[in-house]
């Protein structure tokens, strides 16, 4: 039987997100990231607010990596409007993540102020993420 989390994007028509990532599952250019647990469609108003909450955290030192992109239009039809007559107009824009996909990368800062920025870029998302480091760091 299928989660209800599952259920949500299943009768919808915006496509499915089953499996873990495909790609992006590997820090490229940071020491530190944020790795995604669960599937979910992720807004950029979502990704500008963690983005905005880590670099203020950060106080613009070291430098921060964003890893998805919101390229998927989700569109909607104005409210009190009959049916037919074609599909909605964008309304907003999503990045689509699976599990495993690494969402933010930092470096260039210590790993507790790389802990506390990106924990509080977490917050801002609507996926559980997980902190991980680099196999080659040393402390």
């Amino acid at each position: 039987m299928l989660s209800p989390k599952r259920t949500k994007f299943r009768k919808t028509q915006k496509g499915k997100m089953k499996g873990n990532t495909k790609r992006g599952a590997e820090l490229a250019y940071g020491t530190f990231g944020i790795k995604s647990l669960d599937e979910a469609f992720i807004t950029a108003r979502q990704i500008e607010a963690a983005r905005i909450a880590a670099t203020r955290f950060m106080k613009r030192e070291g430098q921060l990596w964003i890893k998805i992109f919101p390229d998927k239009p989700i569109t909607k039809k104005p409210a009190e409007v009959r049916m037919g007559k074609g599909k909605g107009a964008p309304e907003y824009w999503v990045a689509p993540v699976q599990p495993g996909r690494i969402i933010f990368e930092v470096g260039g800062v210590p790993q507790e102020v790389a802990t506390e920025a990106l924990r509080l870029a977490a917050q801002k998302l609507p996926v559980k993420t997980k902190f991980i480091i680099a196999r080659d760091y040393s402390a």
